[in-house]
């Protein structure tokens, strides 16, 4: 029960912060609105819609950019970078996790479908803590703790891919880096889990499950039928 209540009071807490980031990164487009609602107020209705049609899509597109670098630059300057370990309840890293998370997802609810491909994407994941080689290429949103990540030059992850560094255990939560080398690709709809080291040139077949601490050699290709490969213990 008291469990219960604290998680509440946390989930609470988080709605504050999120309705603070997110209030504060769209206030600016909505000063440009205010101001083109005012300028245009004696404009022909046709022309007015037009213009105020123009500036409300302009403003989404000024609103998430900005949303991104606040998101970024806050990251940054409170050092919110996750470690390795196992953590309970009563950690203060596992309330870091879960500020960071809703940080990170307050992007990827309103921007990240716009961001895939660009280079805002690697931007904004080397703001939040992520290691990423050259011409890394991310085609999916579903990539967490970027803070444990590292993936090398010339790598693709594919659509709707899963990328994960943490898993809930019965010890509490558990965080562990996953290491992608170069020129690695990465199937769609697949998912890597924590501790996982992938090796340079190997492909990670479509739709497969990467267990926690697996090792998967390089120029190697990796369907989930593979037997031999070393696994980490995480605990």
């Amino acid at each position: 029960m008291i469990r219960a209540i604290v998680q509440g009071v946390i989930v609470v807490f988080l709605y504050f912060l999120g309705a603070l980031v997110v209030g504060a990164a769209l206030a600016p487009a909505l000063a440009v609105l205010l101001n083109l609602i005012q300028v245009s107020a004696d404009w022909p209705s046709f022309h007015r819609a037009l213009a105020l049609g123009i500036g409300i899509a302009a403003g989404f597109f000024f609103f998430g950019l900005t949303l991104m670098f606040f998101v970024g630059m806050l990251n940054i300057l409170l050092c919110l970078r996750l470690k390795e370990g196992s953590f309970g309840f009563k950690d203060g890293e596992l309330f870091k996790w879960f500020f960071l998370n809703a940080l990170v997802q307050a992007v990827k609810a309103f921007f990240m479908d716009f961001m895939l491909l660009t280079p805002f994407a690697n931007l904004f994941y080397r703001m939040m803590g992520a290691k990423l080689g050259l011409n890394v290429q991310i085609n999916s949103k579903n990539v967490a703790d970027l803070s444990l990540l590292e993936i090398g030059d010339n790598t693709v992850i594919g659509g709707n891919a899963t990328v994960i560094c943490h898993l809930f255990e019965r010890k509490g939560l558990k965080l562990k880096k996953v290491k992608i080398g170069a020129h690695v690709v990465v199937g769609l709809n697949s998912v890597i889990m924590p501790g996982v080291e992938i090796g340079d040139h190997a492909i990670i077949a479509p739709g497969v499950i990467v267990p926690k601490g697996t090792i998967v050699p390089p120029r190697t290709v990796y369907s989930g039928r593979e037997r031999g490969h070393k696994e980490e213990n995480l605990s």
